[in-house]
């Protein structure tokens, strides 16, 4: 590929894979209305593996802290506030798992449309406006305030909730959703804060880019035709990387202090400007 394409195609895949404005919707643009070549799957499993690398970094204390609590937790048979969060991340992984193996050949194919991306890309952009407005409402009264808790603290998060984001995140399979949009437009509909909400939404996306990417890879490994150019594979993953990690440090800081119209705006817009290119 040009490096052009590589750099745009890493960028747009750093830039959305954790943004609630839905991946599939903007790698739609480059080739369809600009006339590239399909990247392969080589490049799409390197610019993933880039992604995931990211966040692994940027909450590498929390992995770490979450995953010993939780084994602790089966030895010891005895829960802690941080090992009920790895549980929760363990349950909500569930649905979505589920329904990716079930799903799989009909959403790659049949819901693959542009005209179901446009108005995925709309609707569930305004589900989030209004988790967003109605989040803003009730988060005093839904919120336990403790002197000195972090914001984005998840130590006061429920099973009940773990499940519905679970299952919300299952609709992310629906091209043009956003895994992150959905996940925090449901953890704010269930009146976690903003910050919680989107702390749990980035660690509940590793085990799915893992299983993803590992799925990937088999049909990388089995296919003998797909040309791998590792050069190209290296560059899209840095830059898909350090794209990531800036966009997850800058996300948590603004929603901390604005809400998400402006993605809510940007979703329905970019929505439109699908439907009018290609109607």
């Amino acid at each position: 590929m040009p490096i052009t394409h590589i750099v745009v195609l890493a960028l747009l895949q750093g830039f959305t894979e954790f943004l609630p404005v839905s991946s599939s919707a903007h790698l739609i643009f480059p080739s369809q209305l600009l006339g590239w070549e399909d990247q392969g799957l080589a490049f799409d499993v390197a610019v993933h593996v880039g992604t995931l690398m990211a966040v692994i970094c940027y909450y590498m204390s929390d992995i770490v802290q979450i995953g010993t609590h939780t084994i602790e937790s089966v030895i010891k048979r005895r829960q802690t506030p941080i090992s009920r969060v790895g549980w929760y991340i363990i349950i909500a992984t569930i649905p979505a798992g589920l329904a990716g193996f079930l799903l799989e050949e009909y959403v790659s194919t049949v819901a693959r449309s542009i005209h179901v991306i446009a108005y995925t890309t709309i609707g569930f952009g305004i589900l989030l406006g209004i988790a967003s407005y109605l989040n803003r409402k009730i988060n005093w009264r839904t919120i336990i305030n403790i002197q000195g808790q972090r914001a984005d603290s998840l130590r006061h998060m429920t099973v009940h909730q773990a499940i519905i984001i679970g299952f919300a995140q299952a609709l992310a399979l629906i091209p043009g959703t956003s895994r992150s949009g959905i996940t925090l437009t449901a953890g704010l509909f269930l009146g976690m804060r903003p910050e919680a909400a989107a702390r749990f939404s980035f660690l509940l996306s590793i085990p799915i880019i893992i299983a993803s990417g590992l799925l990937e890879g088999i049909k990388l490994i089995n296919d003998e035709t797909i040309g791998a150019n590792p050069v190209e594979m290296l560059i899209g993953g840095v830059i898909s990387f350090v794209t990531a990690i800036i966009v997850i440090n800058l996300f948590m800081r603004y929603i901390s202090k604005s809400g998400m119209a402006i993605f809510v705006i940007y979703r329905i817009l970019l929505g439109c400007a699908l439907l009018y290119f290609f109607q």
